[in-house]
């Protein structure tokens, strides 16, 4: 009797812990859909802006442009196959990953001390700050004080697989993983869509940015209410390091790129995870950090080689990335998720093994056709790796490690995003699209065969 009353309250408090778990992913799942609304509605509007602020001879955005005709002219790019703009608005975007860089392991540590909810919050409060300066902008050094302010404070997206990283349960990590990669999915395909619909509909007199960017500030508060109001504190006081000067005992742990590659951060203090499990988690970092560099060059070039070889418009660029969007939150709300833990690297191999014929596909495109069949396979990949890997890292450290893992995690994705869309971009315009994604495709062999080193995780408390 006895017995079955424990097995009774035993099962009572999984399944208690099981709805808290649900809840905690479901809430995690809509902050960062409407985080991720307001930050993609900038996306199509980018290079227009860059070319009001050409057209209305800003001074600060010239001077920058002269500089960067002097960067075309050092690679030896020809001049026929300028593209001068393009890559000005690469290195401009690329400052926004590099402070992700530097900021996110910041922000898992500081989260580590002070517990997720508060720090969040601040985020948020940092990119309602920037939207704010984008809506006022009328220079461009107003725009890129804006974009400076909003890669500080991108944060949240680290402190969201942090909040999931906390839960008990590995099979609600690894769901929360894959809703989180729902969420990017369907923040990157409505966003950039709504964003070019409000700049079509503006009025006379009204710069054509201004609805997006109020739509992104009005985004930016909802989504504070809503963390301030339904988040709960998922990091409890006695799991949390004693304070934050603990968690920035080396600053070169957590902003040296060889520090982070080692994950240095993690190796401090009693609570260093053990030697196979550190091996590992480097393995895993520098797998995370390979496949984003070269998947984020594809990612940027993919719009320029469809313009330049099928002459696509820009309602056609926004279909193509509805139709990659789409395609990655079926397969990640329905397939993604229900991968059981354990079996996550088997399944970043499947999909890395489908990304090198989507690159030859895609590169060596002569119609629609055999671009929409490389795209596909690239969706799949695409839906699969980044979850499944956040899964597998989500797994290793303390409970007070969890923030400065997935921290460093996050600054490594920023480093490669911000390194890969440039050198890619000047592959393609030296040798051209065949070369660049045949190249891409073939290096997608380097992470493939580093997973195939790592071993299985050895428990620990």
């Amino acid at each position: 009797m006895a017995l079955r009353e424990r097995e009774t309250s035993s099962s009572s408090i999984n399944d208690k812990q099981e709805q808290n778990c649900s809840r905690v992913i479901t809430i995690v799942f809509l902050a960062l859909f409407i985080d991720l609304l307001g930050f993609a509605l900038i996306l199509p509007l980018f290079p227009s802006i860059l070319d009001y602020y050409g057209q209305t001879q800003d001074g600060f955005y010239l001077s920058l442009q002269r500089g960067v005709d002097w960067f075309a002219e050092m690679v030896g790019m020809p001049p026929e196959r300028k593209y001068n703009s393009v890559l000005f608005g690469g290195l401009i975007g690329s400052i926004f990953s590099i402070l992700q860089f530097f900021s996110s392991p910041l922000t898992g540590a500081v989260s580590d001390c002070l517990g997720r909810r508060p720090v969040i919050l601040m985020t948020v409060m940092g990119l309602i700050t920037s939207y704010a300066l984008w809506a006022a902008s009328r220079t461009f050094g107003v725009f890129l004080l804006s974009r400076i302010v909003g890669g500080i404070s991108k944060g949240n997206v680290s402190l969201s697989t942090a909040i999931i990283a906390d839960l008990n349960s590995p099979k609600a990590r690894s769901k929360g993983m894959a809703m989180i990669g729902v969420a990017f999915s369907l923040g990157f395909t409505l966003g950039p869509m709504i964003g070019a619909y409000l700049a079509m509909e503006t009025e006379k007199g009204e710069v054509f940015y201004l609805h997006s960017a109020l739509l992104a500030l009005m985004f930016a508060v909802a989504d504070l209410l809503f963390i301030f109001f339904l988040l709960p504190e998922t990091l409890p006081k006695e799991k949390r390091v004693y304070s934050v000067a603990s968690g920035f005992q080396a600053a070169v742990d957590l902003l040296s790129p060889l520090a982070l590659f080692q994950f240095s951060a993690v190796t401090r203090g009693k609570e260093s995870p053990s030697e196979e499990n550190l091996q590992n988690l480097k393995m895993l970092g520098l797998v995370y950090f390979l496949y984003l560099f070269l998947f984020s060059g594809l990612e940027y070039t993919l719009s320029f080689l469809t313009h330049q070889r099928f002459r696509f418009s820009s309602m056609q660029q926004g279909k193509m990335f509805f139709f990659i969007g789409i395609t990655m939150a079926v397969i990640q709300g329905g397939y993604a998720r229900r991968i059981k833990p354990g079996n996550e690297i088997r399944a970043v191999k499947r999909a890395i093994m489908v990304l090198i014929p989507a690159f030859l596909l895609i590169g060596w495109a002569a119609n629609v056709t055999m671009l929409s069949a490389g795209l596909l396979l690239y969706s799949f990949a695409a839906a699969i790796v980044i979850p499944c890997l956040s899964a597998v890292v989500s797994g290793y450290g303390s409970a007070s490690q969890k923030g400065r893992v997935m921290g460093i995690l996050r600054s490594l994705g920023a480093l490669a995003r911000a390194l890969g869309p440039i050198l890619s971009a000047t592959v393609y315009w030296l040798a051209g699209a065949e070369v660049c994604f045949t190249a891409c495709g073939a290096l997608f062999l380097v992470p493939l065969l580093l997973l195939g080193s790592i071993k299985h995780q050895t428990k620990e408390e």
